[in-house]
């Protein structure tokens, strides 16, 4: 397991066992040279063990993963018996400010790993993440959330082959597993060249917060701390014959808008939809016409597009299949 006992040092700063320490990591400024500060919350249990990363807000709209951190932290529940928690509340500080996804440089963080000492502000402030915070990291759950109006129900990603990750996306307990291979120069692709086991949680949209997410996203992390053994949960743990098993997902597909103009859903996400089930309709804002559009596979709803007007093109509906 990554570090020892008496010798776990993080960005400089020793740790020690039943410790719990806010660091900052500093690497970047402002153009007008203020420094931007993103705190990391370490906290040590008096045995060693694995290392924990809960990280959040790699794209800086996407607040239902920041919230669902900070709520452990405020809670301790991120104090382990055994091993060590490191918890990013809110890596991309710069796109929080802004209430942006973006870094300052334009760029979008999460396709900027594994990162290099002379790229880009994104590249160098992954590179920075990766070299000095991960080597420490044995297992990691990255909280994201949809984008653009767009509102995924809570589901774990990751790649269904890997039957260790696997079994972790079932003991985390989110309703749907779906198989997402890795993308190029993405967070998840650079945690697992390093043969780190991640767990890339989806729950809600952007600058939202959502109460049934978040309480997804803290049990889920509270269920994978107790199965490492890192801390007794066992009275924050429902038994596992009253919760259904999550339901894994092989295969999944957009369906989208076929015409411009305002749009209502007639299904919910989360839920099973028969073939042949009318989805919903898009309409001219005039009432000239109204055009309704059916499943055509049944399957199930794992992204709503929660927008009142959409364009011809724009991914409306992301259904998974079994």
């Amino acid at each position: 397991m990554s570090g020892m006992p008496n010798d776990f040092k993080i960005l400089n700063q020793k740790v020690g066992l039943g410790e719990t320490v806010q660091i900052k990591m500093d690497i970047a400024r402002l153009n007008t040279h203020s420094k931007i500060e993103v705190p990391i919350i370490v906290s040590r249990g008096h045995t060693d063990g694995p290392c924990l990363l809960l990280i959040a807000g790699i794209h800086g709209d996407e607040t239902n993963g920041v919230e669902i951190v900070r709520q452990i932290i405020a809670s301790s529940l991120n104090k382990p018996q055994k091993g060590t928690i490191i918890c990013i509340p809110l890596l991309n500080v710069f796109g929080f400010l802004n209430q942006k996804r973006e870094f300052p440089d334009g760029r979008d963080l999460n396709r900027a790993f594994p990162g290099s000492e002379k790229g880009s502000l994104a590249s160098r402030f992954a590179h920075h993440l990766m070299s000095k915070v991960i080597p420490k990291v044995d297992y990691c759950i990255d909280y994201h959330t949809g984008g653009a109006q767009r509102f995924n129900y809570s589901q774990i990603r990751i790649d269904t082959n890997d039957e260790d990750t696997l079994k972790l996306a079932s003991v985390f307990g989110a309703p749907f597993i779906v198989h997402s291979k890795t993308q190029e120069k993405t967070f998840r692709k650079s945690m697992v060249d390093l043969g780190k086991k991640v767990l890339l949680f989806e729950g809600g949209k952007s600058l939202s917060l959502d109460k049934n997410v978040t309480k997804a996203g803290i049990q889920g992390a509270i269920n994978i701390m107790h199965h490492l053994g890192m801390r007794d949960f066992t009275s924050k743990i429902s038994k596992p014959n009253l919760e259904p098993a999550p339901i894994i997902i092989r295969n999944s597909r957009w369906i989208r808008a076929t015409y411009s103009g305002m749009y209502r859903s007639y299904i919910s996400v989360g839920q099973k939809v028969e073939k042949g089930a009318k989805l919903g309709s898009i309409s001219d804002p005039f009432g000239e016409f109204e055009k309704f559009f059916r499943n055509k596979q049944e399957g199930y709803i794992l992204n709503s597009n929660h927008s009142p007007i959409v364009i011809q093109g724009d991914a409306l509906l992301y259904i998974g299949f079994e």
